[in-house]
């Protein structure tokens, strides 16, 4: 099987990503994805500040963007893609977030958490790559 359109996340990367999205409800979460550009596998989960402090629009923390970086790079890791919540529609792109995906190679991981209020689920999340405005769903495979 190609993992092309396919980003392999393990059961401890969604989970921190759950509980991220929850902790911040009712704003959105967001949060950098790190591991092996190659492979398209995320290996670690690292949650932001979302420092517009909003439930419809999110900013990630500038310099814990730097530092999450840095490190990546020192491990010889790739900052794959962004992770956010929507709190209030399903796990899709608005047109802001399309207006603003600049990086073609970047995952984009939409978690919604309209059905949960402030409990633990359920969540819906889905993965998209955004190239010049057009949105392309790909599979997650969940891997131990």
């Amino acid at each position: 099987m190609s993992t092309q359109n396919t980003l392999l996340v393990s059961p401890q990367v969604l989970q921190a990503i759950g509980e991220h999205a929850i902790s911040c409800y009712p704003e959105e979460a967001c949060g950098l994805l790190v591991g092996n550009s190659t492979a398209n596998e995320v290996l670690e989960f690292h949650a932001c500040e979302n420092i517009a402090h909003s439930a419809k629009v999110y900013t990630i923390n500038p310099k814990q963007h730097l530092v999450i970086e840095r490190n990546a790079e020192d491990a010889g890791l790739d900052v794959l893609g962004v992770v956010h919540s929507h709190t209030h529609t399903e796990a899709y792109p608005s047109r802001t977030d399309i207006s603003y995906a600049s990086e073609p190679a970047a995952h984009y991981v939409l978690i919604s958490t309209r059905e949960t209020g402030n409990d633990d689920g359920p969540y819906e999340l889905r993965s998209f790559r955004i190239v010049d405005g057009v949105v392309t769903e790909e599979d997650i495979q969940v891997q131990a």
